[in-house]
């Protein structure tokens, strides 16, 4: 073999062992970004499944905080507006609160797989697998804003009224509402600088909260709420465990609708979120526990769960865009809001379990919380007004933040006002709001849906014949004739 036939076959073998460890690295860099984007989407699972759960905590805490009789329907009610709601954000708002024109999201209607939708860049892509599970997350969303909106309205709504709300809620409202703020709408941009609401506090909490406000306005209070006088009467709700139950399950699922508001694994910023929603509900607690204390001289329990939600509703916003020594006191303040506002709004409205405290007025504290407490190395906007006062950020950047978050609530409060109050005000002028009096007594089990959460309680017993006896009643003593109820 020649020598320049040697040289040729060197620098070609040269050539190859440069190029090999070329393709492995971008084969491995390949690799490691397609596991990447896998365990982003198994977190986004997990998250939604976490959200999803929150029905559950939603279930209890309204079936606690109601009476006996009217437990069954609390059950029905989550049932239903689940299951409506999921297909109405499917049909329609899955495309609205996507990206399209300021106002709404303008394609991916029946959402489903290699669908062509908007991609925020003015450009097309295919949904997949990936896109799919982002919406069903942004739907548990959406369930849990309509499932706050029914907490105003225990005891005495008709059943109807939770389905036509539900698709106009799902379909129109609630993503309208998102789409402004996260999906390039009107709010995404507002003088150069965005609405920052990291998971909700005014998209979730506080529509969910004015949806309710509508319709308790049209619907009126309890039957004996109030007596002649007018001053408010308590109303007891029938299981203080189920409540307890409902906000350790909510609390559990605020992890998934925080933490997983990251959408994704890539760093560990979605710790920094959990540990703040943690620190703000923990300080929620207190909060509410001091100045009920201080306020009426007791420990109520009802009180001190709703400083939790609270604490849990105020830091939503802020979660991934405030320092970890500002969480307790977004929710300590969110605590303290709480029990003035239940207090307060219970002089004039019959808010059975405080929803319009505890997700709207800690809502409205959070969204501008973030605009006092934003952190200049989280903020995706500008920083809060604290980093001026105690830093050295410009005072006319900080507070135009601010004012871009009142905007926030002020829009969000004006635009879910007048569309639900328009929805119940037409169900009210055609078939109905309200169950009559004598449904209202009988409760809401028994009159919408024909059977008792708890029958023993309403049910009397059958008589057991003196002298019959089996192993099982071993302790019990046998009724006489005497003891029957039917004898009473």
């Amino acid at each position: 073999m020649s020598v320049k036939k040697l040289g040729i076959t060197a620098l070609a073998v040269a050539a190859a062992a440069l190029l090999v460890p070329s393709f492995a690295s971008a084969g491995v860099a390949a690799d490691l970004e397609a596991k990447s984007a896998e365990l982003n989407g198994v977190f986004i699972a997990l998250a939604c499944v976490l959200v999803l759960l929150m029905q559950c905590g939603f279930m209890f805490l309204e079936i606690g905080f109601s009476r006996m009789k009217n437990a069954g329907a609390g059950v029905m009610k989550i049932f239903v507006n689940f299951s409506v709601a999921s297909l109405a954000f499917w049909a329609v708002g899955a495309a609205i609160i996507g990206y399209g024109n300021d106002l709404v999201g303008t394609t991916g209607f029946f959402y489903h797989f290699g669908q062509m939708v908007n991609d925020g860049d003015g450009g097309k892509i295919a949904v997949d697998s990936s896109a799919i599970m982002y919406m069903l997350y942004s739907f548990a969303f959406c369930a849990v804003s309509l499932a706050i909106v029914w907490g105003t309205t225990l005891e005495r709504i008709k059943f109807a009224p939770y389905i036509i709300y539900a698709i106009f809620f799902g379909a129109i409202i609630y993503p309208m509402v998102g789409h402004s703020v996260w999906g390039g709408g009107l709010l995404s941009d507002v003088g150069g600088k965005s609405v920052m609401d990291f998971a909700g506090s005014s998209v979730v909490h506080l529509t969910g909260a004015v949806g309710g406000f509508a319709a308790l306005l049209l619907l009126g209070a309890r039957k004996g709420k109030y007596a002649p006088d007018g001053s408010p009467r308590a109303i007891p709700g029938h299981s203080m465990p189920l409540v307890g139950l409902g906000i350790i399950i909510l609390w559990i699922g605020w992890f998934g609708f925080n933490g997983g508001s990251t959408l994704g694994t890539d760093v560990s910023f979605f710790g920094e979120v959990m540990w703040n929603t943690q620190m703000a509900a923990a300080a929620g607690v207190i909060g509410a526990m001091i100045f009920t204390w201080l306020k009426t001289k007791s420990l109520d329990v009802g009180m001190a769960g709703n400083g939790a939600i609270a604490g849990l509703v105020g830091i939503t916003a802020g979660c991934g865009f405030v320092e970890a020594w500002a969480a307790p006191i977004i929710g300590f303040i969110a605590g303290i809001i709480v029990v003035y506002g239940v207090l307060t709004i219970e002089k004039y409205l019959d808010d059975p379990i405080g929803a319009l405290s505890a997700h709207g007025l800690a809502g409205i504290w959070g969204t501008l919380a973030v605009g006092i407490f934003a952190s200049p190395r989280l903020t995706i906007s500008a920083p809060g007004v604290w980093y001026s006062i105690f830093g050295d950020q410009p005072f006319s950047q900080t507070i135009g933040q601010l004012g871009v978050q009142a905007l926030a609530v002020v829009a969000t409060f004006a635009f879910v006002f007048i569309t639900s109050y328009a929805i119940f005000a037409a169900i009210k002028a055609t078939i109905g709001l309200r169950v009559t009096e004598a449904e209202e007594d009988a409760g809401l089990d028994i009159a919408s849906h024909g059977m008792y959460g708890y029958p023993e309680a309403f049910i009397p017993q059958p008589e057991l014949p003196v002298g019959e006896y089996t192993p099982s009643m071993a302790g019990t003593p046998v009724a006489s004739s005497a003891d029957s109820p039917s004898q009473a």
